[in-house]
């Protein structure tokens, strides 16, 4: 490592995922269909050799946050940021360097948006990139999902790992949890360009902690007067019907399987669509919106991902209506992010494949 050095990293974010749920160890398999979009995640590394061999020194910036904190890999517990200092543990910094960390998302925390493994992607990548290490996507998606689930032992599908890794439209099949394959679906340039300005998140105006509502949701599996686990069939089969919309070029077929998605959802649980989602979703169904889906794990605060249909009045309508019915939430504005982790250091970018 040269004596003073700058790698910046940029994940995005995931919207509209459909099948989410089926991506977790106690479905077992699944098929989920997202949206990878920007902004997102950016963390930046400063490094430089510590002065006079001293031992490795590292500060994080939590600028979402205003924090700032020196941090030492290998102290517990983890108290002021578990999830930024496990990823950073996870990866490990050179002997004898002074590292500055610098994490910020354009995403609110806790928007129900894949953040959090966004976090982990970039930081993975920018660290690894440090050490001269591999940044294949696939692998870093896989190590920022064992960050999240063997290191802090949270519940954690693997859909947004692989979103935040490789960017784009995807198709994340598990054939047995945890082990998925990634693959990218076919949409045409007009039917991208319908999505950039048709497919609207709404974050609620309440962040939203995915754990607890996974611990409900898989008591309620196993409840006697519960649904079972059809509802996770329908999931399912709504990834694939949106997957196939989408290389069809069929956003009305993309609107069906976001709605059969939230009802899925409901069924599996009546919490994840919370009262706050509802009246959203009511006031933009009132307005024409197509298709509606509660992003992520569902449950109170989060965001939608709501489907327009075409024209800017029409979008313009179904925004003013949907502000008026929950004055907290709020459209945030998102591109499809065309790559997902994108890694650099100065000012020149680093490709796969690396040994």
């Amino acid at each position: 490592m040269a004596a003073a050095t700058t790698i910046t990293a940029a994940a995005p974010v995931r919207t509209c995922d459909c099948g989410g749920w089926t991506d977790t160890w106690f479905a077992r398999r699944g098929a989920v269909f997202h949206v990878a979009v920007n902004p997102g995640v950016r963390v930046t590394v400063e490094a430089r050799e510590a002065a006079a061999g001293g031992p490795a020194a590292l500060t994080v910036h939590a600028e979402n946050y205003g924090h700032r904190y020196t941090f030492v890999p290998g102290t517990r517990p983890w108290v002021r940021h578990p999830l930024i200092e496990a990823a950073i543990e996870s990866v490990g910094v050179p002997a004898h360097t002074t590292v500055d960390l610098r994490v910020r998302s354009a995403v609110p925390p806790g928007a129900s948006t894949g953040t959090s493994a966004a976090v982990c992607v970039a930081i993975i990548g920018a660290l690894r990139a440090l050490w001269g290490r591999t940044i294949d996507p696939a692998d870093v998606a896989r190590a920022a999902h064992r960050v999240e689930v063997d290191l802090l032992g949270q519940q954690s599908g693997v859909q947004d790992q692989y979103g935040a890794a490789f960017g784009g439209i995807n198709y994340v099949e598990i054939a047995e949890y945890p082990d998925a394959s990634r693959h990218e679906v076919a949409a045409s340039d007009a039917t991208r360009a319908a999505l950039e300005t048709r497919l609207v998140l709404v974050y609620l105006g309440r962040t939203h902690s995915s754990s607890a509502i996974h611990e409900e949701v898989i008591r309620g599996l196993e409840h006697p007067g519960s649904a079972g686990r059809a509802p996770l069939d329908d999931l399912r089969a709504a990834a694939v019907a949106a997957r196939d919309a989408v290389e069809a070029g069929d956003l009305q077929g993309l609107g069906a399987a976001m709605r059969a998605c939230t009802v899925g959802q409901r069924r599996l649980h009546p919490l994840l669509v919370s009262a706050d989602a509802r009246r959203v979703i009511d006031a933009a169904a009132a307005r024409g919106a197509l298709g509606w889906k509660v992003n992520g794990a569902g449950g109170e605060g989060g965001s939608l991902a709501i489907l327009c249909p075409p024209g800017g009045a029409r979008r313009a309508a179904i925004i003013a209506a949907m502000t008026a019915a929950l004055p907290a939430c709020q459209v945030l504005p998102t591109t499809i992010a065309p790559r997902g982790l994108d890694v650099t250091r100065g000012h020149e970018p680093i490709a796969e494949p690396r040994a």
